[in-house]
């Protein structure tokens, strides 16, 4: 068997690839000096960790709603219970549903009734009689003003307790929505009690005012509806044949 003589020995050719193998070096030292470091995943977590959520926004209290006990109160569903639940203010507006949760608000329902009620209060939209601002003992005043000569009109405004439209200033009249004036001298809307001798109306504070009410389920609802239905018709049917009328 002939024997193949290689053309080059093994340090000439270890002489001849030394240039290229000094070029590639520096290339890759050259492509690492310019990478960007990398971000490790414990910084990333460390600097999620340390921001923090902005503070909720806490509504103040208003004339008509002075306090934990009255919101809880109007806005009804039985949350008047958990009124010791909630030491201040600030506490009943900043609590998430969790710690509502963890604090004995149930059913889940109710939880999601006490948030919107919450988001509504911020944003003003209250209910009857929430734009009164002169309330004292859980009462308002309600009385009419009259505007115009030519064409009169008439509006419910409420007053400071006891006094009358002409002797309040302009600035010390609250306008209230929800009520209407009746007749010649009547207020009519919800919660309105007529006071006597033609002097107003009076509104008292009282549980439930600003609930919304829950729809009643018929034969089961809309899921069980058809079901319900059916179940009813056997029954009838049974009862028909047992009477000898089928």
């Amino acid at each position: 068997m002939m024997r193949i003589k290689p053309l080059l020995q093994p340090q000439q050719l270890r002489s001849a690839l030394a240039p290229f193998a000094c070029q590639a070096a520096t290339t890759t030292t050259t492509i690492t000096a310019f990478q960007p470091a990398s971000i490790s995943s414990t910084s990333i977590r460390a600097s999620s960790s340390s921001s923090h959520k902005p503070a909720p926004t806490i509504p103040p209290p208003t004339p008509f709603v002075p306090d934990v006990g009255t919101f809880l109160k109007i806005i009804g569903r039985g949350l008047s219970q958990h009124a010791s639940k909630f030491p201040t203010w600030e506490s009943l507006f900043s609590l998430t549903s969790d710690q509502l949760r963890e604090l004995g608000v149930e059913p889940p329902r109710t939880r999601r009734y006490l948030l919107q009620w919450r988001q509504r209060f911020l944003l003003k939209q209250y209910g009857i009689g929430g734009e009164a601002q002169h309330v004292q003992d859980g009462k308002a005043d309600l009385r009419i003003l009259n505007v115009g000569d030519v064409v009169p009109r008439k509006y419910v405004v409420n007053v400071p307790p006891g006094q009358s439209v002409s002797s309040c200033k302009p600035e010390e009249l609250s306008r209230v929505s929800g009520y209407k004036v009746q007749g010649a001298n009547t207020i009519a809307g919800p919660y309105a009690v007529q006071l006597k001798k033609a002097e107003g109306a009076q509104i008292t504070i009282t549980e439930g005012m600003w609930e919304d009410r829950r729809g009643h389920k018929i034969d089961g609802g809309e899921r069980r509806r058809t079901e319900v239905r059916y179940k009813k018709r056997i029954a009838e049917r049974r009862e028909m044949r047992e009477r000898g009328e089928l």
